[in-house]
């Protein structure tokens, strides 16, 4: 059970357009914006009721907490595993043997068992409050290789955190619905047990015509359900792929405007611009979002292109120590500092633009209302240690102060000791 939001003033907070602001938060929700004062806090508790706890953020930012649209959640911290063959294939030779890598990420699903994933998971989230990422839509493998091994150890781990943090669990047929005769039924069962958001990766079929299976399955269950769906598109090397095309027009024909997410779409990169303009038309019309991740791969989504077209996009960690990535913090600035120079987004606009995409930008992707720092909204914020953005960025360190649904979760203090002094 979520418990109810806490009460907290906030001192002196830098906005992002440069203003000086207390904030009140009062049963977790943000009850006030005011013009800060330089010599008090103002307080609107009733008398006598308990104090307020109070940050004096001393003209530090502060921010709306960070979005993870996309992070394999089962499979954090086991590359010592499975080594490194996977990642070698996965992003060789331009991405063209990516579904090589996938097979050979298999292997480790064999050992599934949650007496280890649960923890591997319990530390990856603990990460994630650390780094004020308090809203994750992580993927979980279901096939019939590790069966619902990983989903129940994602479960037990997101239960513990639920007062926290929000996790959207994605059942994902990781090796394919044809390729993997039995991974519908398995997928559908995790539905049944606490799974959020139907995934898929079309590409990795055999044919054209599974991949269209595939995206029609998918499509139609969450359509059943009543619940979002979340792929994997175009992940490798070929512009001939097109399954983000599929997903858009499949996500109209079964009424889920609004709620899909594409993760990845890396071949679209290799779209003539033309061909992309079209895509971004289509994925407006379905209300589809992309998240990309383009330190994972070679290979990236036009983002600021699709941005420009109107289309909503957001970062993901993707991998943290998995098969397919050898690093992640879980630390959504680390993943935007990246992205600033693997995408080339530098100037002052394109640093809002890159904060936006582990902010309110990646909550809109992700079906996430009233993300937004705001009088009525839920009080998921960041208070930095720096005052501007692009030091935020370039330290991309954790937040002084992270506070969920009104209660401060993790403080972090940074201290070195100069000179004799560290003797």
């Amino acid at each position: 059970m979520v418990a109810d939001g806490g009460s907290l003033d906030i001192h002196r907070a830098r906005l992002r357009d440069g203003r000086v602001c207390d904030i009140g938060i009062r049963a977790g929700r943000i009850s006030r914006i005011s013009e800060s004062s330089s010599g008090h806090v103002e307080h609107d508790s009733e008398p006598g009721t308990a104090a307020v706890p109070v940050i004096e953020a001393e003209g530090r930012l502060v921010t709306e907490s960070f979005v993870d649209g996309h992070l394999h959640l089962d499979k954090v911290y086991t590359l010592p595993i499975i080594g490194d063959a996977a990642l070698t294939a996965y992003t060789g030779a331009g991405m063209a043997t990516a579904a090589r890598g996938i097979e050979l990420a298999r292997a480790v699903k064999v050992d599934y068992d949650r007496a280890w994933i649960t923890p591997n998971v319990t530390r990856s989230l603990r990460e994630a409050v650390r780094n004020g990422v308090l809203h994750v839509q992580a993927f979980v493998d279901v096939d019939t290789a590790s069966e619902l091994e990983g989903l129940y150890g994602v479960l037990d781990a997101r239960a513990e955190f639920a007062d926290i943090l929000d996790v959207q669990v994605v059942a994902f047929p990781q090796d394919g619905l044809l390729r993997d005769p039995g991974a519908g039924a398995l997928c559908e069962e995790a539905m049944r047990l606490g799974a959020d958001v139907v995934g898929g990766i079309p590409w990795i079929e055999h044919t054209k015509q599974d991949m269209a299976a595939h995206v029609e399955w998918a499509c139609s269950l969450a359509g059943k359900l009543g619940r979002r769906v979340a792929m994997l598109v175009d992940d490798a090397g070929d512009p001939s792929l097109r399954t983000s095309e599929l997903l858009g027009r499949s996500m109209i024909e079964h009424g889920l405007v609004g709620r899909g997410v594409a993760c990845h779409a890396r071949a679209v990169g290799l779209y003539p611009v033309g061909e992309q303009v079209r895509l971004a038309e289509l994925a407006r019309a379905a209300g589809l979002g992309f998240v990309s991740d383009p330190h994972t791969g070679p290979l990236a989504l036009p983002v600021e292109r699709f941005r420009s077209l109107g289309v909503a996009v957001a970062l993901g960690q993707d991998d943290m120590e998995d098969a397919y990535y050898p690093y992640g913090r879980h630390n959504m600035l680390e993943v935007a500092f990246l992205a600033s120079h693997l995408l080339e987004l530098k100037t002052s606009a394109d640093q809002d633009h890159l904060m936006d995409m582990v902010t309110g930008s990646a909550a809109g992707v992700l079906g996430i209302a009233g993300h937004q720092l705001a009088v009525g909204n839920a009080a998921n914020l960041c208070i930095h240690d720096s005052e501007r953005l692009v030091d935020v960025l370039r330290e991309h360190a954790a937040p002084r102060w992270v506070v969920s649904r009104g209660r401060i979760v993790a403080a972090t203090e940074r201290v070195t000791v100069w000179g004799s002094a560290a003797q």
